[in-house]
């Protein structure tokens, strides 16, 4: 897999204290498999959810403690810490840290760091959603920004906390690593200037003016990928099936009911740099709908449905002359998850296929969560359950990766 270059840059660490600490280790891998170089600085609260040890391990450097250290401050040590590098990252930003940053404390070595580096700042806040939406969070976080810190996130979704959700998750650490790196390269999102298509939804194929055929799908998935890779500066054009949700704010939204009008919208935004393939479209569609509505008759059978295979988008646009640049589909899947997605990838022409298990008991078709494998030419990534809007940001993230590499 191709990525995006942090060749020779020296990120400085900072991690803070809450449960969203181990994403840090995730976040020091994905940094590193860039070309990074990680230096890590850990609170004492930080050292309550994970280890030094396990920290040193992954950026195979020495992890910073203690702003009073004998042998790290012979040489004035936080103030070197806070030059030799390219760009300083806290995550995640707890709100203690983050309300000690608009305050101008030094009372520890991430503080201390903190209010001496001249270096840009990026921060993934991430704590209880009542914190961050504390007036106190608000006014320190906009503090921050009025002083040219950055500041990624937070996201929406489920916390540690049981039955809690809200505004306050960490950013992913591909969104961090993306963000990192629209930095380091003068501020620009990393999609800035590509145009992406995206489909959501099912399709509805009638069999009468009442009656039609259809897939489970509330578009929430599709819904939140478009809004996702817009966030990430691509200009999206959403075509959408007959859902329930409202249009994205500032995404060009394409309603359409069947899959030929779907097909039909797509190409007509070829050629575009992304085409995300995600609606439940239905295969098959009635060969000659009734114009009238089909009355039931007392005593006889139904008159048999005579079915038409409808065109397949995805094959469609993974062979189109004018194909993207990066075809993603999803194979939604009620076994062999992974052969089927396997045998989709190749026979589609697509870069990406996300296949998911999307039987009844897994809640995905019309619930708020996934659980999704990454298939490409290279293997399988097999993500963890995580909310619909998760999946959506690394996915977006994920796919600026491909194109920056």
């Amino acid at each position: 897999m191709e990525h995006m270059d942090l060749s020779g840059k020296r990120i400085l660490l900072i991690i803070s204290g809450g449960i969203a600490a181990y994403k840090s280790l995730d976040l020091i891998r994905r940094l590193r498999e860039r070309g990074a170089s990680v230096r890590p600085v850990m609170t004492k609260a930080a050292q309550e959810f994970i280890t030094p040890l396990a920290v040193g391990a992954l950026s195979a450097s020495h992890v910073y403690v203690d702003l009073f250290s004998r042998e790290d401050e012979q040489d004035v040590g936080h103030i070197r810490l806070a030059r030799e590098a390219d760009l300083v990252i806290v995550a995640p930003a707890s709100a203690d840290l983050m309300a000690k940053m608009a305050h101008g404390m030094a009372s520890d070595l991430a503080t201390a760091v903190l209010l001496a580096t001249d270096r840009p700042v990026l921060i993934a806040p991430a704590m209880n959603p009542k914190m961050w939406a504390a007036p106190a969070t608000l006014r320190n976080a906009q503090t921050l920004r009025n002083d040219g810190i950055h500041v990624i996130g937070p996201a929406r979704g489920e916390m540690a906390e049981s039955n809690e959700a809200g505004t306050g998750r960490m950013a992913e650490p591909l969104e961090i690593v993306a963000a990192a790196i629209a930095l380091l390269d003068g501020g620009a999102r990393p999609l800035t200037g590509k145009t992406a298509i995206v489909t959501s939804g099912p399709t509805h194929e009638p069999i009468d003016p009442v009656r039609y055929i259809a897939n489970r799908s509330s578009g929430r998935q599709g819904h939140a990928i478009a809004a996702a890779l817009a966030t990430l500066g691509a200009r999206v054009t959403l075509v959408s099936g007959p859902v329930t949700l409202p249009d994205p704010a500032g995404i060009e939204t394409v309603h359409v009911e069947t899959a030929q009008e779907m097909l039909d919208a797509v190409l007509a935004r070829l050629p575009s740099d992304i085409a995300v393939m995600v609606a439940a479209v239905a295969d098959w569609r009635v060969a000659t709908a009734s114009g009238q509505k089909i009355k039931k008759q007392p005593g006889e059978a139904p008159a048999p449905l005579q079915l038409a295979e409808n065109p397949d988008i995805l094959k469609t646009v993974g062979h189109h002359p004018h194909r993207p640049t990066l075809v993603v589909g999803f194979a939604a899947e009620t076994e062999h998850v992974e052969t089927n997605g396997r045998a989709k990838l190749e026979r589609k022409g697509a870069d990406l296929i996300v296949a998911n298990d999307v039987s009844p008991e897994t809640g995905v078709m019309g619930g708020s969560r996934n659980q999704v494998n990454i298939i490409s030419a290279g293997g399988i990534d097999a993500w963890p359950d995580l909310s619909k809007d998760e999946v959506a940001e690394r996915l977006a993230a994920l796919i600026a990766e491909r194109l920056g590499g």
